[in-house]
């Protein structure tokens, strides 16, 4: 009874890093999205800056400065974007190895019958965790930054469509509302 008993600790033990071997694979998935969406929206932009030269080039464009400078702007913040959610995917493929070896180190610790070892997965796993935590800061960081650059861009939309609508539209709109000073407020 006391071998089934230790063998079913173990299992237990065991299981823990399992629930963040998962915990893992989903930050994975997600960032993973994350990243690819960004690329997308770098690769528009990409287009949209040659749309937008071109027709300079051709009629003229209304707010073209600033609509480079925008475009610029947003391009700097997506390769922020981009680096930080790499470093991110480095860091939680890290974990999943560390949690990984950490059920292994627990099984091999068990099955040596040398608890003096018992510090080996108790390190690893406190590793994991850590990646976990630094992996969710830059998340942190990245969700910062996507707002940030989500503001801009809506801060110039809203500035282009004031140069280009019909002055009957633009008087529809309440002389309190500013939606780019509400914005802030909030």
């Amino acid at each position: 009874m006391e071998a089934f008993s230790s063998a079913v600790a173990v299992l237990t033990a065991m299981i823990t890093p399992a629930v963040l071997i998962s915990a893992c694979g989903a930050l994975i998935l997600s960032t993973s999205t994350r990243l690819g969406r960004v690329v997308d929206r770098v690769r528009m932009l990409i287009d949209r800056f040659e749309e937008v030269t071109k027709t300079q080039e051709e009629e003229g464009v209304e707010l073209f400065e600033e609509r480079r400078s925008v475009i610029f702007n947003q391009l700097d913040k997506l390769t922020t974007r981009t680096r930080l959610l790499q470093r991110c995917m480095r860091v939680f493929y890290l974990s999943l190895g560390v949690f990984v070896a950490t059920s292994v180190a627990i099984g091999l610790v068990a099955a040596a019958g040398r608890p003096s070892y018992a510090w080996l997965p108790v390190t690893l796993g406190l590793a994991g965790a850590c990646g976990l935590f630094y992996g969710s800061v830059l998340l942190i960081r990245e969700s910062f930054l996507a707002q940030e650059a989500l503001n801009a861009e809506m801060d110039f939309i809203w500035k282009l469509g004031r140069a280009l609508a019909p002055p009957d539209l633009r008087q529809t709109r309440s002389p309190h509302f500013n939606p780019l000073t509400l914005r802030r407020k909030l």
